[in-house]
């Protein structure tokens, strides 16, 4: 399933289940509802573009499966599914998911009280990283074969996704109006409200 071109791929993680096993053995789990698909070096927005390759992206270029984890703003962290090819630089942010199994321990590590509405608990790349406890030590974890980190298949796919463009890259010209964020249309654990307008996958 992974071995795909990140727009696929996007598309595709819509509906999968995302699964945090935490040092004491309580496990996570998220629905993923939110992605974003980064298609390689030709891509603007991409950490790679232009062949770029250094250790903060090395995972990027990684076989497809394995977990690309960063750094942003100097205070939050990104997790990213490694796709394609070996070498080819693609993969697909997961930007939210909505909370199933341990979500008093999300709240717990994203300092929400118990009112709290359960979209605010992992509605966006950075939250999502916060409550699944996600840092730079999954950075090319490989999410077939771990017992920490890892991706289930719950049966409850997403037919017809909303497209939008991607939040925050402005800076990427042309390549910031491509349609290559995928958001499943009944959710409410979005990162942001998406328009019904937006052309499906």
């Amino acid at each position: 399933m992974l071995k795909q071109p990140a727009e696929s791929l996007a598309a595709d993680l819509l509906g999968t289940t995302l699964v945090r096993r935490l040092p004491s053995g309580l496990i996570l789990r998220g629905r993923i509802v939110e992605t974003e698909a980064y298609i390689g070096v030709r891509d603007r927005a991409s950490h790679a573009f232009g062949g770029r390759r250094t250790p903060r992206n090395e995972a990027m270029y990684a076989q497809p499966g394995k977990a690309y984890v960063y750094f942003t703003y100097g205070m939050h962290f990104c997790f990213n599914v490694v796709c394609a090819e070996a070498g080819d630089p693609q993969a697909v942010l997961i930007r939210a998911v909505e909370p199933l199994d341990g979500v008093e321990e999300m709240r717990l590590r994203r300092g929400l009280s118990g009112t709290t509405s359960d979209r605010l608990i992992a509605s966006g790349p950075a939250r999502l990283c916060e409550a699944f406890a996600i840092d730079r030590d999954f950075n090319a974890v490989d999410l077939v074969t771990s017992d920490r980190l890892w991706l289930e298949s719950c049966g409850r796919a997403v037919r017809r996704p909303i497209r939008t463009p991607r939040i925050g890259v402005d800076y990427a010209g042309a390549w910031a109006k491509r349609l290559l964020r995928f958001v499943d249309p009944e959710t409410r654990h979005s990162s942001r409200s998406s328009p019904r307008r937006a052309k499906n996958a």
